[in-house]
């Protein structure tokens, strides 16, 4: 990417979108379009093709998305659906009717079926059932990959696809129903801790395994692929290392200091058994995650307190 080039960042405000933005900065570009989505409705397409038409993007990093934990996924099936795929049909298509040079697809590891074999390789894409508590994000998201490679074959888009592990870090979703495992537990573990509260009580049997990304790892990923990386298909970013829920829960409690205890409702439902990135593709293009977990974690609270400091 030229240092002069007119970059859109998608979803700027979102905690991957806000990451690529730091990033961007750091690195010297200084021609960064955002508009927030009080400016620009992404569902709707007549306002995204005029956006496009009157702003000409070179590149677009495309981080917009609606996203939640289980039971936003689970509760707000139709939504999750509907509007992902308004968002990424409206920003791809009007890509390529604007000449954007190349478009960055964000999707989820969650596009992958719930049973396949660990750890998840690209080429496991569409071969068994999803996971059926967030099967409408996951379609929405496998649509959003066959909708690049579909321009790419039709009409030569330069158009690629990341498939990020779960993410936690600066600017995540800490709301108590709707936002994902690693900053809700950052959260609760707090309150207990503030309240003095004698037990946390956590979904499911605490033994499914999950992978955690950094945002800012993440951003980095980002950036290196788009300058390194054309390929149809799909590549998956993570660290290629996971941990139980029951160890990530004890290391959230260390780190936040919360002295009680940690109980498991095993009428709860625990989700996918295992989701664990295989990164050799990302390995082989040349890169590899730098923060490890209890450094980030650590990273992530100190936000989350700057944050409830604020206010906000």
């Amino acid at each position: 990417m030229e240092k002069n080039a007119k970059i859109y960042i998608a979803g700027h405000r979102g905690m991957v979108g806000s990451a690529i933005y730091r990033k961007l900065q750091k690195e010297g570009y200084t021609n960064i379009v955002t508009r927030t989505s009080a400016d620009l409705d992404l569902r709707m397409q007549a306002d995204v093709a005029d956006f496009f038409a009157n702003e000409k993007p070179d590149y677009v990093f495309l981080a917009a998305a609606k996203v939640g934990g289980i039971v936003a996924n689970n509760t707000y099936r139709a939504e999750f659906l509907y509007e992902n795929l308004q968002i990424q049909n409206n920003i791809i298509h009007s890509s390529y009717l604007n000449n954007v040079k190349k478009l960055m697809f964000l999707g989820s590891s969650c596009i992958y079926p719930k049973m396949a074999p660990q750890p998840l390789k690209e080429d496991y894409l569409l071969t068994g059932p999803l996971e059926q508590t967030n099967e409408p994000y996951a379609i929405a998201k496998i649509a959003g990959i066959k909708m690049c490679d579909a321009y790419r074959a039709q009409y030569g888009c330069n158009y690629i696809s990341v498939m990020p592990t779960n993410l936690y870090g600066y600017n995540d979703n800490y709301h108590p129903e709707n936002s994902h495992v690693l900053p809700a537990l950052i959260r609760r573990f707090h309150e207990a801790k503030v309240q003095n509260l004698p037990d946390v009580t956590i979904w499911g049997t605490g033994s499914p395994k999950r992978e955690f990304l950094f945002a800012d790892d993440l951003a980095e990923a980002c950036f290196y692929l788009m300058q390194n990386y054309d390929e149809e298909g799909l590549v998956n970013i993570g660290t290629g290392e996971d941990i139980s829920i029951k160890d990530l829960a004890l290391m959230i409690k260390d780190i936040v200091g919360y002295q009680g205890e940690i109980k498991f409702d095993t009428s709860r439902p625990d989700g996918t058994p295992r989701k664990l990135m295989d990164v050799t593709k990302l390995h082989s293009k040349g890169w590899k995650h730098t923060i490890e977990l209890p450094e980030g974690i650590k990273m992530a609270y100190d936000d989350f307190l700057s944050h409830k400091a604020k206010g906000v």
